[in-house]
Parts: C-alpha cells; sequence; structure tokens
C-alpha cells in the first residue's frame, strides 16, 4: 500500500493499464520466438478473452502497419465479445490509444493506423483474399466450420516477418485442436476457471463451479482439461465433425420435438431433454437433419412444457414425440396446457438408454445425420456416453434418440400415436 501512495497520478495511470503487471503468466504470450500458434485453453471466466485482446492490443499499439484478423464463432460474437465486451478490445487500454468500430465494414481501427477485420466461423469464405499480420481466434472448438476456416486464416496470414495467431478456447477434443496441439510451432497455456477467482461472482463460485467440480464436465469446462473420447463409446468426434450440414434444407419432409422429461423438478434435478430434428428423403436415401438442442434444467413441468411448445411453433414441428415412462398423464396434461392443439406422439422405453441409442449412432457411421449447427452440451454428452451407458443422465441423448427413432424408423405417413390434446 506504501508503494502505490507513492506513485504520482501519471505513474498510476499507467500502472492500470499495464497488462504485464496484472497479467498471471498462462496469460502472457510465449517467451521463446519460434512458435507461430499460441493456445489458450481455458475454463470458464479463466481470462482468456482478456488475454487474447491484451496481445492484440500490443501488436496494434507497437506496430501501425498491424493488419489483425478477428475471428469468431459467429459475427455477432466477435463484435460482443472480442471486441464491445468488458473484456474486449474497445475497454482495454488507455482511452486515447482504443480503436474505433466500424460496424458497417466490421473495421476495428487505433489511432496510430493499425486496423483488425471481423470474421465468423458460420462464413469461412468470408477469410478468402485478406491478408493479415497476426490473427485472433477465439472459441476455437465452438466453431461451426472449423476445418476450413482455419485453412483459410492461414493462406491469409502472409504478411510481415513473422505473422502468429492466438486461439483461446474452452478446449474440447475436436480433431484440429489436436491437430494444433500436435505442431512443433504451437506453444499451450492453460489456466483453470479458479485461478480467475478474483474478478469473478461469488455466486458463480459458490454454486456454479461447485456443482461441476470433479465432474468430467467440469474438468473440460472449469479446469480446461482436453478430455479424449469415452473408451468404447457409441458417438466419436470425427462422426459429429463429419455431421455438419453446410446449412438446413429449405424444405423439410418432418420436423419434430422430442422431449425427455425429468422425474424432479428441482435446481439439482436432471435436465429435460428437448431435441428438435427433421428428415427429408425416402428409404435408405432418408437424411436426418437436428436443427436445435432448447434443452433445461431445473423448470418446474409447465415451465419446460411451455419450452417444448414454443420450439414446436418456432421451426413449424409437426408433432412433440415426448417419453412418458416418468407419469404419462403428467407429460400429456401440461404440454396440453400450454397448447391443446398441439399433436403428441407419446413414446415409452422398454429397453434401456443404450440399446435404444445404438442404432442411432449407426446412422451417424453411415452420415445419415447432419447437425445445423454445433450443440456444444449436447455433443458432449453423446462421446460421453457408451455401450453401458453414459456419465451422469444424458437426458440431451435421450431426446435426440427419441426424436431420430422417430424420424428415421417410424414411416412418415404413417405415425402412430399421434394425438391432438
Amino acid at each position: 500500500m506504501a508503494w502505490l501512495k507513492s506513485l504520482t497520478t501519471e505513474e498510476l495511470r499507467f500502472l492500470e493499464t499495464d497488462w504485464r503487471f496484472w497479467a498471471r503468466d498462462d496469460q502472457l504470450p510465449p517467451h521463446d520466438e519460434a512458435w507461430t500458434t499460441w493456445l489458450l485453453l481455458g475454463g470458464r471466466g479463466a481470462g482468456k478473452t482478456r488475454a487474447g485482446a491484451e496481445w492484440v492490443r500490443g501488436l496494434a499499439e507497437r506496430d501501425p502497419s498491424a493488419r489483425i484478423a478477428l475471428v469468431g464463432e459467429t459475427y455477432g460474437a466477435v463484435r460482443e465479445i472480442m471486441i464491445e465486451g468488458p473484456s474486449g478490445l474497445k475497454a482495454i487500454g488507455p482511452a486515447a490509444k482504443r480503436p474505433h468500430y466500424e460496424a458497417s465494414r466490421r473495421r476495428l481501427t487505433w489511432p496510430n493506423g493499425a486496423v483488425a477485420h471481423a470474421f465468423s466461423a458460420e462464413d469461412p469464405d468470408g477469410l478468402r483474399g485478406p491478408q493479415f499480420t497476426a490473427a485472433w481466434a477465439d472459441e476455437l472448438c465452438k466453431w461451426r466450420y472449423a476445418e476450413e476456416t482455419w485453412s483459410n486464416l492461414q493462406l491469409g496470414l502472409r504478411l510481415g516477418e513473422r505473422p502468429r495467431q492466438a486461439a483461446t478456447t474452452t478446449p474440447r477434443p475436436t480433431p484440429l485442436l489436436k491437430s494444433l496441439m500436435a505442431q512443433k510451432t504451437t506453444r499451450v497455456s492453460r489456466a483453470a476457471t479458479m485461478a480467475n477467482r478474483a474478478n469473478l461472482a461469488a455466486t458463480f463460485l459458490s454454486q456454479v463451479v461447485a456443482q461441476y467440480q470433479g465432474t468430467r464436465l467440469g474438468r473440460q469446462e472449469l479446469d480446461g482439461e482436453v478430455l479424449e473420447e469415452l473408451e468404447g463409446g457409441l458417438w466419436r468426434w470425427s462422426d459429429i465433425e463429419g455431421a455438419r450440414a453446410v446449412a438446413r434444407p429449405s424444405q423439410l419432409d418432418r420436423i419434430v420435438v422430442a422431449v425427455d422429461p425429468p422425474a424432479t423438478a428441482t435446481a439439482q434435478s436432471d435436465e429435460c431433454g428437448i431435441v428438435i430434428a427433421g428428415v427429408l428423403g425416402e428409404g435408405a436415401g432418408r437424411t436426418a437433419y437436428v436443427l436445435g438442442d432448447a434443452s433445461v434444467q431445473g423448470l418446474r413441468p409447465a415451465d419446460w412444457a411451455a419450452r417444448a411448445v414454443a420450439a414446436y411453433r418456432e421451426f413449424e414441428a409437426d408433432s412433440i414425440v415426448a417419453e412418458v415412462n416418468q407419469g404419462g398423464d403428467m407429460v400429456r396434461a401440461v404440454i396440453g396446457q400450454v397448447d391443446a392443439a398441439a399433436a403428441l406422439r407419446e413414446v415409452r422405453a422398454t429397453r434401456g438408454k443404450a440399446v435404444r441409442a445404438e442404432p442411432v449412432a449407426a446412422l451417424y457411421e453411415q452420415g445419415r445425420v447432419r447437425h445445423v449447427g454445433v450443440f456444444s452440451a449436447l455433443e458432449d454428452q453423446m462421446v460421453n456416453f457408451g455401450a453401458s451407458g453414459g456419465r451422469g443422465s444424458p437426458d440431451r441423448v435421450d431426446a435426440l434418440v427419441w426424436a431420430l427413432t422417430d424420424l428415421m424408423t417410424t414411416p412418415g405417413a404413417a405415425r402412430p400415436g399421434l394425438r391432438r390434446l
């Protein structure tokens, strides 16, 4: 405290924005000069975004000729997190040196002339043509077209003496991440959520972190570990990544909202799995499209029923497929209270989850299922679900299985059990 009091006002202002003074070691770029890619793997709230933004800020302030690519999951994510977020580029550094953002051009310009442009992993072709001295890639493991976007980015990193890139992400064992980690020119920094506890809300630490600490999901989402697929699992990451759809078909033959209700309704209860999927084609050419995951935890029956009906309306689904093992009358009643006109198909589990899931997993191996987007929580459950079952209660997977079973094994013209409430 005495040391701080001895500083002048000017020195205090400088210290306030001196990132190297405040940063942890894992938030600073590698010390050696031989690296090309810096991977910052961390848990939720570990300070990855701030580290990536500060690295870009340093490049821009030192080099007026810097041309930087900012690549995120979507254009909206780039703007709201990487640029305008509380740890984004417009919120850090001395006010006089902060950049100006032109939304119409997706361009960020620093007072000294350095420039950054925003790009989306949903639009890989947007990276064709531009060239850069550096790049910051955020949430790499959630990118929709990861391989194509990354490849186009590499072809654009061709300015300056040594183009470099930083990638900040909560890790998942995706093929791209594992490939980057194996490269000799990659350096990896790791940070757990708790490393940044001084900047996190007490309720987040006491409720969210405490709930997941020590679990497999917690090891990935909080500790930033790269967890491999479950040995003997029914799904592989390669099958899921290979199932990414370029776009949703303009017309689908049938759409369903599948619901796997929880047995109880408390904050600690199992999730209510709600998955939306559609189908196109006939016979061996029939292909299923996973359109959305609206699963939720801790809601009363009336609330999750409202969420399911909202998805039914939003996606203009043909029916709601609901498992009724946990109380058919209750499921029927709560959905009917929300929308008495909703078409409901009741299904009852007579076999274990793994047995029901095996034919659906086979559809992925055959290339007959497509994911229209990235559904992180659902996909994490999938790769952690084995022949003997999954870890925890795989309610999202169960809803997925009900949806794809209905679409891929039930003839479109005859839907037994379909009723209007």
